[in-house]
């Protein structure tokens, strides 16, 4: 007896509409609350963020969440440089990060742990942080 396959009859699933980043800006606070070379905590997106400004004015944006102890303190941390590049040190077990990248400098144990980090642009005196959103396109 020999078996005979039908053709799929499956219909064919429609692409899904394309997708495009955007990227927003969302104000946080005016420039003069954010005191030189401390943090501040912010909640951006319903995410918790460290602000710092440092000494020549930058100001960046990173995860207020510590990945080497889980707690939300890095806004608590010390703020200085590893040569040129801006750092905050961990308040719980000093590891040192790089403002700029989130890198963590200093590994501790078996695992590199880095901190998420957002763009900043400081418009008419006022910190506005950026977030990415992914927007869908609606199908026709």
């Amino acid at each position: 007896m020999t078996a005979t396959v039908a053709p799929d009859s499956t219909p064919a699933r429609p692409e899904p509409p394309e997708a495009r980043v955007e990227e927003t800006f969302e104000p946080v606070c005016p420039l003069h609350d954010l005191p030189v070379e401390r943090g501040v905590a912010a909640l951006v997106g319903g995410e918790q963020v460290a602000l710092f400004r440092t000494h020549d004015g930058a100001v960046f944006a990173v995860q207020q969440l510590d990945p080497y102890c889980g707690a939300h303190v890095i806004s608590r941390g010390i703020v200085g440089t590893r040569g040129a590049v801006p750092t905050v040190a961990s308040p719980m077990y000093k590891q040192v990060f790089d403002l700029r990248s989130g890198e963590c400098l200093d590994p501790a144990g078996r695992e590199l742990l880095a901190l998420r980090t957002w763009p900043v642009l400081v418009r008419a005196g006022v910190v506005h942080v950026g977030r990415t959103r992914v927007v869908r396109a609606r199908a026709a």
